[in-house]
């Protein structure tokens, strides 16, 4: 059939590079920007994905462009029958174990929400990778497409805690540390804000030129947005093979080439930022453990330093090789939150996070990424990341850092603001 002047086939639902023969430039301005109108006026749901060329260990996101109307039931999404993109919000976790999330929520969003692209497209600076031949009609949609003229990207933002409140929790974290309840908990604050208009295109375009980051997206899900900025990986499944990748450990860029090599090394000879990363490997470890073959597990790299727009971050990878026919729904359950967002031991450390956090997470420390046919997937951890309702006209986003009993709550404040630097440009207009 045909969709918006494009042959929808089978052949769509790949993403290998192999399966995209036909190249068309986009020779005129602005025409990613259209593209995404394009897809926001015909598609309930739609997202793009940029690696935006990094050199990450395993290779950042794939830039691609996905559109549909079919939203998965939660049934459907353990199935490998169909190609799927979308978000595993954070609050799952009280489907997987015995836990709950009884803070105030900004709006309400599924735990699990997740389409079945028609449209399946590898892009890069210079235009649209496909499948089967486009068709005229398309190409002239596109490159007519209007841009509207209210793209307006800031709002009215604030915190939903005080500086003091935030210190008070800390201190509080760290008394359930002495008691021996949680070794090492990533506590998390929210700003919000509400707006009349706001541009979730225009914001994403905005935030991925002040950071830009290996796992940039944006996400549609009918009044529901996700713009990303996320430096980290959740978890990536290729044939037997899994792969995780925590973040922990942040420093400040150098203003200078001198003092960017100066932090590099601070960050990594720092005794807590190690202890930190290794806390967190450890437990991927023995999450990847549950569903792989005795003995392959593996820490492919420890506390590697990566350089990202403002921040150097310490990233370590954890491979594995899959026990034969797990499924998907297997693997999630094993490791899903993601470590780095919830801290060790996992399911103590959620329960004290939820009392100490003044908001339900929702989307906000979750996953978003594509699951195709045959079961592979790529998942990043939505941090550094926008989440909004256009119905109710309201937005936020999370920040948070990991505590340990060494820790120092005011300079555990100031990595969270600046990890939410650039977000706040953008909302602020600065």
């Amino acid at each position: 059939m045909l969709i918006g002047g494009i042959l929808r086939d089978s052949s769509f639902f790949c993403i290998k590079m192999s399966a995209y023969p036909f190249f068309y430039p986009m020779a005129f301005p602005q025409w990613k920007e259209k593209l995404l109108y394009w897809a926001d006026s015909r598609f309930s749901y739609f997202a793009l994905t940029q690696g935006n060329e990094h050199s990450y260990p395993q290779n950042p996101f794939d830039s691609c462009f996905f559109a549909g109307n079919k939203e998965l039931s939660e049934n459907d999404l353990w199935q490998k029958r169909a190609f799927k993109v979308g978000v595993l919000g954070y609050d799952f976790k009280n489907q997987i174990e015995k836990l709950e999330s009884n803070n105030p929520e900004f709006f309400s969003l599924p735990d699990l929400c997740f389409f079945v692209p028609e449209l399946i497209f590898k892009i890069d600076s210079e235009g649209i990778y496909a499948s089967s031949r486009l068709s005229a009609e398309f190409l002239s949609e596109i490159e007519t497409q209007v841009i509207p003229e209210t793209g307006s990207v800031t709002c009215k933002i604030s915190p939903q805690i005080t500086r003091e409140s935030y210190l008070k929790s800390v201190q509080n974290i760290q008394n359930e540390i002495s008691e021996g309840n949680t070794y090492e908990a990533n506590f998390c604050q929210a700003y919000s804000g509400e707006f009349e208009t706001w541009s979730p295109i225009a914001a994403f375009l905005r935030l991925n030129q002040l950071s830009r980051m290996p796992f940039a997206a944006l996400f549609k899900a009918k009044n529901n947005w996700l713009v990303s900025a996320s430096p980290e990986r959740f978890l990536k499944k290729s044939g037997s093979s899994l792969i995780a990748q925590p973040i922990k450990g942040t420093i400040r860029r150098g203003e200078t080439a001198s003092q960017d090599s100066e932090n590099r090394k601070k960050l990594l000879a720092s005794e807590k930022e190690r202890a930190e990363n290794l806390m967190i490997t450890d437990l991927m470890r023995n999450d990847l453990a549950r569903v792989s073959k005795t003995g392959t597990v593996r820490v492919e790299e420890l506390f590697g330093i990566y350089p990202f727009p403002r921040v150097l971050q310490m990233i370590s990878t954890v491979c594995s090789e899959l026990n034969p026919d797990t499924s998907l729904k297997e693997i999630i359950r094993a490791t899903f939150p993601m470590g780095s967002m919830t801290g060790a031991p996992k399911i103590s450390t959620m329960k004290i996070i939820e009392r100490e956090e003044s908001f339900k997470r929702g989307w906000f420390s979750g996953a978003f990424g594509w699951i195709d046919e045959s079961g592979d997937f790529d998942f990043s951890v939505i941090i550094r990341s926008i989440i909004a309702d256009s119905e109710a006209k309201k937005l936020y986003f999370g920040v948070g850092s990991a505590i340990t009993i060494d820790a120092s709550a005011a300079q555990e404040y100031e990595e969270c603001e600046l990890k939410a630097q650039a977000i706040l440009e953008l909302l602020r207009g600065n």
